[in-house]
């Protein structure tokens, strides 16, 4: 993506290298930055550009419940995770896609449910260190009866997904225990949590 004028004329002297496209793309930025105290600093940052994303909180507001699934995430097993698993929501990139399409047919594909719609609630940027990645954030409703594929999501995509039903107190104390390390999981289950079905689980 092309670099904006920055809207106070901080930077200046922009290159681009791109250093990687096996996968997304890995880019060199070199520019200068002006500094509060008035210097320019000449910096160097690596940023990768996988695209945006969107993901989603599904919750059962009759039996209260949630879904979560399970997959290997390998940068996870390299950095301490005893075997790369990791819980997370349901989660896609958007690949050009509407948001809220996008995470629709994400939800079919990885847990088999046809959810006709989701409710946007935040937005937030993944890692902004490295990553331009912006995460749109759903809650969205499902029950038994709109379970209507296997889920799994696509082998063509070298995906192993495990998809999983957690009650609200249950998937709370996991949250307590520190059970949950997925960003954007931690993130929407906080937000339902504070403001949204799971809020009051004894009242729903």
């Amino acid at each position: 993506m092309p670099v904006r004028e920055h809207p106070s004329g901080k930077l200046k002297h922009v290159v681009r290298e791109v250093l990687s496209k096996a996968w997304y793309t890995l880019y060199r930025y070199t520019y200068e930055y002006l500094r509060d105290d008035g210097r320019w600093d000449r910096q160097q940052r690596e940023v990768y550009d996988r695209g945006n994303g969107a993901a989603v909180l599904l919750y059962d507001p009759d039996r209260h419940t949630v879904l979560l699934t399970r997959q290997f995430r390998m940068p996870t097993f390299v950095n301490g995770n005893p075997d790369g698993m990791l819980l997370e929501v349901c989660a896609g990139v958007l690949d050009g896609a509407d948001p809220e399409a996008c995470i629709i047919r994400e939800i079919f594909e990885e847990t088999g449910y046809r959810v006709p719609r989701v409710e946007k609630v935040l937005e937030a940027y993944s890692s902004p260190g490295a990553v331009t990645e912006r995460m749109h954030l759903y809650l969205g409703a499902y029950n038994p009866g709109m379970k209507q594929g296997d889920g799994g999501g696509l082998p063509q995509e070298s995906e192993d997904i495990e998809v999983l039903e957690y009650t609200y107190e249950t998937v709370l104390k996991m949250l307590r225990n520190g059970e949950i390390l997925d960003a954007k999981t931690l993130m929407l289950l906080q937000y339902a949590a504070l403001y949204g079905p799971l809020r009051d689980p004894a009242a729903q």
